[in-house]
């Protein structure tokens, strides 16, 4: 029971993220509720930057998707916790910007524990 629980939950976070990731591009001032102060959301090349977060956002919950669809429980546990290295990037990227801590853990360190729970969860099942 708690591995389908864990295995949707991961279902909804490759999701979650792909809409992220798509964001970048139909809504780029999205980009400013990323967490770092003074965001140029307007200036063309902070749009290129968000534009390279958007495709690392799609790629990676595309991959996860995969692995959801054709991989063990154990693949998908495996891939969520190496896949929570980036909102712990993103976390000290904001953090080291000076950005709201609300932002830092309530956020990225959020996500970034959730997703290895939910690995963890799925690499013991």
């Amino acid at each position: 029971m708690i591995a389908t629980v864990a295995t949707v939950v991961a279902g909804l976070i490759a999701a979650a993220v792909v809409v992220m990731g798509t964001s970048f591009f139909w809504a780029p001032a999205v980009a400013a509720g990323f967490g770092i102060p003074g965001t140029p959301v307007e200036d063309r090349a902070f749009r290129s930057w968000a534009q390279v977060k958007g495709n690392r956002d799609i790629g990676t919950g595309l991959l996860l998707l995969v692995v959801l669809v054709g991989g063990t429980p154990q693949l998908l546990g495996a891939a969520m916790v190496v896949a929570a290295v980036m909102p712990v990037a993103d976390a000290v990227t904001v953090a080291a910007a000076g950005g709201p801590r609300a932002t830092v853990y309530g956020v990225h360190a959020a996500t970034a524990a959730v997703m290895v729970l939910v690995g963890l969860v799925l690499l013991l099942a």
